[in-house]
């Protein structure tokens, strides 16, 4: 099967954080997922509070594997943002260093347990700010699966949404396996990644994930998933016509405090 995917969350590269630990797993997690049908890999290390995040030496190590994977893939840089105050403050001030690629998309990833009371404030000052948010698998996230009607209000102000492949093929659990369908028949889903982090229990690959989505949805949701939208994100393009967003009516109004704070309140649960 040649599919020509294209993976916009990877953590590819070596010794970083919690993704490969050294080259020759990186080379070998490449291997993997070209043999998988994956063209393009954007290599999004950590941006967290566990993990310092170093653009220059992302850079470098970029550049060391190139010079080992003889253009079997095509490599680009992001980041795995965690929306903390910190974090948030410095990607206003300098809106292209954490994107893709360094164009207008940026990777969001919430804290497991709690999610900010001013999400969505900050999610569309950082939209004001040039840069499109796409949240980072919702559908894995502990809040979200106890409130996933807070993606709502993400959703309505045009943040973008990527669900973990393995999520749906069932290597997350039954919770987060279903979340991710009543996403995708809402049309929440606007990309499939593998979030890869290893060989083995967390893999890079795409091509399962793809068929399921043919299955069930059609063979243009699963190129629209895997490659056509993914392939925008990568080369910082405008995403196409995407099918209308369901079920996005209005639910209890959030306070003022919470749809206009942008770090004050920070946490909650």
């Amino acid at each position: 099967m040649s599919l020509a995917m294209i993976d916009i969350h990877h953590h590819l590269l070596f010794a970083l954080d919690d993704g490969s630990p050294d080259l020759e797993t990186s080379v070998a997690m490449v291997e993997a997922a070209a043999n998988d049908g994956i063209t393009h890999i954007v290599c999004t290390p950590h941006a967290n509070s566990r993990f310092l995040f170093h653009p220059s030496l992302n850079h470098e190590r970029v550049e060391m594997l190139r010079a080992r994977i003889d253009n079997k893939v095509t490599l680009g840089l992001g980041c795995d943002f965690r929306l903390s105050e910190e974090n948030v403050e410095d990607a206003l001030q300098n809106p292209a260093k954490y994107t893709i690629n360094q164009k207008q998309y940026l990777l969001i990833e919430f804290e497991d347990q709690l999610i900010p009371q001013s999400a969505t404030g900050t999610l569309h000052h950082l939209s004001k700010s040039g840069q499109r948010p796409i949240i980072t698998h919702p559908e894995r996230n502990s809040a979200i699966q106890r409130h996933p009607e807070r993606m709502k209000d993400w959703l309505r102000d045009g943040a973008l949404v990527q669900v973990t492949a393995s999520s749906l093929t069932g290597r997350f659990g039954r919770t987060a396996q279903s979340l991710a369908e009543q996403f995708l028949d809402k049309n929440w889903v606007h990309f499939l990644a593998t979030d890869a982090h290893n060989l083995e229990s967390r893999p890079p690959k795409l091509s399962e994930a793809y068929g399921i989505l043919a299955t069930r949805y059609g063979t243009e949701t699963a190129e629209r998933l895997c490659v056509t939208n993914p392939r925008a994100v990568f080369f910082g393009e405008e995403l196409g016509a995407q099918p209308a967003l369901l079920d996005l009516e209005n639910t209890e109004e959030a306070p003022e405090s919470h749809k206009k704070g942008l770090l004050s309140r920070w946490f909650s649960s």
